[in-house]
């Protein structure tokens, strides 16, 4: 019967919208008021119980959830261009030694069996979100702090979404409604699989779908058609995953980090009615739903077990977190073990999908929510001491990309010209390249803007003139090794589509022209957005010694 469907969906968003303004007058997350929702109509009263029906509003909830989760917090191509550098080697020794820590007790490898009964398969699947960084509680924390637009923001906001990449490729691995054999082709040919649907779906969502929404739309003028056609695609490239042996949730993961990638213009236009879905309906009813199976059987678990699944992935995070950022030697290492210490809402939903699918039973599932929770509520508040105490150096080591996610976050509504250098010399082609190397090159800037009469003739590498001989350094010329630069940027676009395009190309300078006549305006190097993030703190600091004058 209808009734039977409706009425109970109904009740769970009705009240967990309403908790979510009650308990956010008191700085409590929204995911634990919808959270809580679900325990009182379920456990706590039994007016809700779980059906096959609200199981299937559930299952659409979940692939909304990652779908928004992968277009707000995974930037692969920040993640790619900071391979080489310290802020990668820190994180990635973060995730290895908290996935270890966590395999410790989510398997028996080590010879500590806490009787879960873990396939192997399944066992990294847990450990691999017990290890989990969520970017999107750090970034809040440091935006409600006001730090997110400083030095200290920057550094953490970019080690963070390279270890929570890092760690949802583990988990991408493992999860799903069916094992996966974990032999070396096995593994190998599901790499196979995930690459290859990255790159369809990147193709389709960043080169394809764009271009087709805009011309749809400009053909039929059909209200809400591009978020139509973007949550109609969710659905499909849901299917296209599972098919391929992927878990659905992956392939609604994968899809948003392609559109991450969309224009501000074709965001703006897609995102306000698949924000508000999202939001107001399938959000509240999944994490409500989830609070539907939490109980107290965990209190049945052995203490050993209970306290070794909730401490000692704790303090693999934690050791983890601080080992790699001291040993890369970055400035305020316990600031930056802090910071990926936060965990939010996708560790919720993938314990969800391992319920669901049986991996975990209920006392388990029970246990590891309610330690998520502890994260949310308290890790915030440890996040904003670790920053206000963070010493840096007087000249920090920042990050030498600055990712386009960070962009949107922190810079949102700065426009290219507000970082456009316009004052700047540019070499020119007949320019030797020892006069280049002597004259031009600045610390931490890798690409030039090569100028010839006024109009850009291309970009020239630090990297690239490795390819000259020391000895023919005089008599070469930058006209030998440069590149055609096919970039350009508007000067009333948002930063952030600027920095995608120098992130996607990879460079890290991008000429401005003029829109409609071509003429050349300027430049916007990757430096340049750091310069304006520490110009930034500068002003903010001069503004509080003024006040407390």
């Amino acid at each position: 019967m209808l009734l039977d469907v409706f009425l109970p969906i109904g009740l769970l968003i009705v009240v967990a919208k309403l908790a979510e303004g009650v308990l956010g007058r008191f700085g409590l997350s929204s995911i634990i008021a919808f959270t809580l929702t679900g325990v009182l109509l379920g456990p706590a009263t039994g007016i809700v119980e779980p059906s096959h029906d609200l199981n299937l509003f559930l299952e659409i909830g979940i692939f909304v959830l990652f779908f928004i989760v992968g277009l707000d917090e995974i930037d692969v191509p920040g993640f790619v261009a900071t391979m080489r550098g310290r802020y990668f080697a820190a994180a990635i020794i973060s995730v290895v030694v908290s996935l270890m820590a966590a395999l410790v007790v989510t398997s028996d490898l080590f010879g500590v069996d806490l009787g879960l009964g873990l396939a192997f398969d399944e066992a990294l699947a847990l450990a691999g979100i017990l290890s989990l960084s969520s970017l999107g509680l750090a970034a809040k924390v440091l935006s409600d702090s006001g730090t997110l637009k400083q030095p200290i923001g920057l550094k953490i906001f970019t080690i963070v979404i390279i270890a929570e990449i890092a760690s949802l490729l583990v988990v991408g691995f493992t999860v799903g409604e069916h094992g996966h054999d974990v032999s070396l082709v096995a593994v190998l040919a599901l790499l196979g699989k995930i690459v290859g649907f990255v790159v369809v779906a990147w193709l389709l969502s960043a080169k394809v779908l764009p271009v087709v929404i805009v011309s749809l739309q400009r053909i039929f003028n059909v209200p809400e058609l591009s978020f139509g056609l973007l949550l109609g695609g969710l659905f499909l490239v849901v299917v296209g995953a599972e098919n391929m042996g992927l878990h659905g949730t992956i392939g609604a993961l994968l899809f948003g980090a392609a559109l991450s990638g969309l224009s501000q213009g074709v965001r703006d236009d897609i995102m306000p009615g698949m924000r508000s879905a999202s939001e107001g309906f399938f959000v509240p009813l999944f994490f409500a739903s989830a609070g539907l199976h939490f109980d107290l059987s965990f209190l049945d678990l052995a203490p050993a077990t209970a306290a070794g699944l909730v401490l000692v992935p704790l303090a693999g995070k934690f050791a983890g977190a601080f080992l790699g950022t001291y040993v890369t030697r970055l400035d305020a290492p316990f600031a930056l073990a802090t910071g990926l210490m936060s965990k939010g809402v996708a560790e919720i939903a993938f314990l969800l999908v391992l319920f669901e699918s049986g991996v975990i039973a209920k006392d388990l599932f029970s246990l590891l929510v309610l330690t998520m929770f502890g994260y949310i509520l308290f890790m915030p508040s440890i996040i904003n001491f670790a920053v206000r105490r963070a010493v840096l150096s007087e000249h920090p080591q920042l990050p030498s990309t600055v990712a386009p996610s960070f962009a949107r976050y922190a810079l949102e509504g700065v426009k290219v010209r507000t970082v456009m250098d316009t004052t700047g010399e540019y070499p020119g082609s007949d320019t030797s390249v020892a006069e280049f190397i002597d004259r031009w090159t600045v610390p931490h800037q890798h690409d030039y803007l090569v100028m010839d009469g006024g109009e850009v003739s291309g970009i020239v590498s630090t990297s690239g003139l490795h390819s000259v001989r020391r000895g023919s350094r005089a008599s070469a010329t930058l006209g030998e090794v440069v590149r055609p630069c096919t970039l350009s940027a508007d000067p009333d676009e948002p930063i952030h589509d600027a920095l995608e395009q120098m992130t996607n190309a990879p460079q890290s300078v991008i000429p401005v022209t003029d829109p409609e006549s071509g003429r050349f305006l300027g430049s916007v190097t990757s430096a340049d957005v750091i310069h304006l993030i520490l110009l930034m703190e500068e002003i903010e600091t001069e503004l509080k010694e003024m006040g407390s004058e």
